[in-house]
């Protein structure tokens, strides 16, 4: 009897350790990623696994798939929408519903030539403050560095934005002086030709802001030259 005992006692102990939980057994859930206001798709939406750490994205048609189990929760999180998490209660589908975020904005390439001059000068303005790693001020005692602006992710953030968005007002300015009209005065190009021209041999803000008329007619002649060598 005690043999048979101890023979049992290994399956006595993994039956008692196992009462009371739920076996776990990742499989892949499935979902949908939808934007609440126009239930459009969302591409590149970040899903990932808070007790696994697991993460995917969304494909262009919103579709998802990531090991989970039940009770699992997962969030979700795009640039320009609130972070939000879902709860996994039941297997099949899930469909998911995302707010914009409306106190930010996604700073891209054609996000930014879309802004007005004021609000451009407005989102540098921001970008500067959000970035700052120093701080000067008399009543703390001077220079102060701060390492969670230095360091952290959103003044990393802002710091890149702020590249982008000085980049294109100072384009703005460029473009004020090196313009069509003055680049169809001097060369035979047409509108199409201009426009790829001015892209591509798009003077310093330093130089168009300091030629003489003379000298930007000869920049544009010269860089003609390389223009119709690179066709």
């Amino acid at each position: 009897m005690q043999n048979k005992l101890k023979t049992l006692l290994p399956y006595i102990l993994v039956l008692c350790g196992t009462l009371g939980h739920t076996p776990i057994f990742a499989q892949a859930f499935r979902g949908i990623v939808y934007e609440l206001s126009s239930s459009a798709p969302l591409w590149n939406v970040t899903v990932k696994n808070l007790r696994t750490q697991e993460e995917t994205q969304t494909d262009r048609e919103g579709n998802f798939s990531l090991a989970a189990t039940l009770n699992d929760y997962l969030t979700f999180s795009l640039p320009g929408y609130q972070t939000d998490t879902a709860f996994i209660y039941e297997e099949g589908v899930r469909r998911i519903y995302m707010l914009r975020d409306e106190r930010s904005i996604v700073i891209d390439e054609v996000l930014v030539k879309r802004l007005t001059d004021s609000r451009l000068a407005a989102e540098i303005a921001k970008a500067q403050q959000e970035g700052k790693a120093v701080d000067v001020s008399q009543q703390r005692g001077g220079i102060r560095i701060s390492p969670s602006r230095l360091f952290g992710r959103k003044a990393k953030t802002a710091r890149n934005n702020l590249a982008l968005l000085v980049e294109e007002q100072n384009n703005r300015k460029i473009d004020k002086i090196f313009t069509t009209r003055l680049i169809a005065s001097v060369v035979p190009l047409d509108n199409n030709e201009i426009a790829l021209f001015r892209t591509r041999f798009r003077p310093t803000l330093q130089f168009a802001q300091t030629a003489s008329p003379e000298d930007m007619r000869l920049y544009i002649l010269d860089s003609y030259k390389k223009f119709k060598e690179q066709e």
